[in-house]
Formats: structure tokens, C-alpha cells, sequence
């Protein structure tokens, strides 16, 4: 990715059909593709990526772009009411959520990132969170999953992003087609793209016991392998209340 593209790229959302969605139901896929200048980080390369520079916030541009993406905006309007994780994003805790030893056994590393999520990003961090106990890599392999997304696609299903794209990255892991996680629909499926992480995840040894940048970045392959442990404290947040 260009070097002067390191933030966040304002986007737009559409369907397969063209008609706005911003959360999947049958036959439909939310996907982002680009409208603007400003990057988001991190693009996978296979299945074995590369991230952008950390950030910490989006830019305003995106966030104004972003809500009128997910109709949370009219034009010319900013996304002020974007959702962050917990209370404001009406989760509320259940009885059975993880337990927090469980999400971060090994301790967070340096210093952490957090974003507002709005709804298509929490349906997103759904996804990925059911495919997770779907491939049974469990509670510590959600958060993995979910920080990973955080960084690649800030929990954004991605579309092609024509000349801002890093090679053929698409969906919220920015995987890349010529290095067979799959073909572009399938990749910018958010059940199959989080199903081909897990699996991925699986085939490294000892990734219950990695550190959760360590077990990310051996899946991605990124140019900044550690970019990912920024996001482990809001994605284990967002795994306990979603579990």
C-alpha cells in the first residue's frame, strides 16, 4: 500500500445488488468499496498480509463517509452518534460471557487502540465470533479473529478499492484471492473469510499459547507484525459481550 495512504479511507456501502444494506441477510452481503482518500491498515497476503501503520482513531472524513455508508448520516453530516462497544452499543452483559483470564491469558502488549463500532461492524464482529465456535478455536481464538479484522478492515466488510488496494485484498481480513483464501465473493463473505482465518489459525502450532500478535501475524504474514496487539483489549471486550 502507497505509503501516503496510512489512515482510513472514507467509504460507501452497497450490495451485491446495489441497493444500501448495512447488515448481511440472505442473499445479500454488505460490502464497502472506496470513495475517497485516506487509508484503512493492514492487507493479507495468504494463508499462512500486510498492515498499515497503527492507528488509533478513524479519520473524520471516514467517520462522515462511514455514516453515510451505514445510514447513520445525511450528506454533509458527521457521524457524532457512532456506536462504541458496550452500553452505548445496547450490549448488555450476560451471565455466560467469558471469562476475562480466558480472552487475554497471556496480558496485553503495549499500548491499546479503540475505535466507535457502529451496527455493521458489530454484525461483522458477530460473524466472525460464530465462526469461531463454529471451527472451535473457542473464546481466546475469537479475540484473535476480532483484532485481527480491527486491524485489517476496522471490522469492515471491504470490497475492491480499485487503486487503493494493496494487490487483490478484499473482506475483513484483506485476503487475497491469487493467495488462495478464495475468490472474491467468497473472501468478501464474512462467514467464509472468518471460517478460512480459524482454519489457518489451527494449522499453527501452539497458538493458544502465543501471544495474540505472534498467532495473528503468522496467519497474515504482515509487513507490521505488530500493529495487531493494539486491538486485543477492545476485541476481547466486544468477544465478552457478544459471546
Amino acid at each position: 500500500m502507497k505509503a501516503y495512504f496510512t489512515r482510513w479511507l472514507p467509504v460507501i456501502a452497497k450490495t451485491t445488488d446495489r441497493i444500501p444494506a448495512v447488515i448481511k441477510t440472505p442473499n445479500r452481503k454488505t460490502v464497502l468499496s472506496i470513495a475517497g482518500v485516506a487509508a484503512l491498515g493492514g492487507l493479507a497476503f495468504g494463508p499462512t498480509a500486510g498492515a498499515a501503520p497503527i492507528t488509533s482513531s478513524p479519520h473524520a472524513g471516514a467517520v462522515a463517509a462511514i455514516g453515510l455508508a451505514t445510514g447513520k448520516a445525511r450528506a454533509g453530516a458527521t457521524t457524532e452518534s457512532a456506536l462504541t462497544t458496550g452500553e452505548a452499543a445496547g450490549i448488555t452483559s450476560v451471565a455466560d460471557e467469558p471469562d476475562r483470564d480466558e480472552l487475554i491469558p497471556h496480558g496485553i502488549e503495549g499500548a491499546q487502540s479503540r475505535i466507535p463500532l457502529d451496527d455493521a461492524q458489530l454484525a461483522n464482529a458477530k460473524a466472525i465470533i460464530k465462526a469461531a465456535k463454529e471451527t472451535d478455536v473457542g473464546e481466546r481464538g475469537a479475540v484473535i479473529g476480532v483484532a485481527t479484522s480491527l486491524q485489517e478492515s476496522k471490522l469492515y466488510n471491504l470490497g475492491h478499492l480499485g487503486t487503493y488496494n494493496d494487490h487483490d485484498s478484499q473482506g475483513l481480513f484483506q485476503q487475497r484471492p491469487s493467495s488462495g483464501w478464495g475468490s472474491p465473493d467468497e473472501i468478501t463473505d464474512p462467514d467464509y473469510a472468518s471460517k478460512a482465518f480459524f482454519n489457518a489459525l489451527k494449522n499453527v502450532g501452539g497458538w493458544h499459547q502465543l501471544p495474540l500478535t505472534a498467532a495473528a501475524q503468522t496467519v497474515q504474514v504482515s509487513a507490521y507484525p505488530y500493529a495487531y496487539a493494539q486491538w486485543e483489549e477492545q476485541a476481547a471486550d466486544v468477544v465478552q459481550q457478544l459471546w
